[in-house]
């Protein structure tokens, strides 16, 4: 398993949890483990590699921005 946090902005709530849980999601193989607007935190998990590139872009897709921790 490959397992990568992220740093998330912008998010100030559940609603905000769910959207970025939705959209991360849709990228094959992700599995979303964690997403806290609290933290920040939002962690992934895969079998295979992970597409970093379009977890980025998922999250941005939600209105949020993220970084690799």
């Amino acid at each position: 398993m490959h397992t990568i946090d992220f740093s998330v902005t912008g998010m100030t709530c559940g609603n905000c949890e769910n959207h970025v849980r939705e959209e991360v999601g849709e990228v094959p193989g992700a599995r979303v483990l964690e997403v806290s607007a609290t933290s920040g935190l939002l962690r992934v998990e895969s079998e295979t590699p992970l597409d970093v590139a379009a977890v980025i872009a998922a999250v941005d897709e939600a209105g949020y921005e993220a970084t690799v921790v």
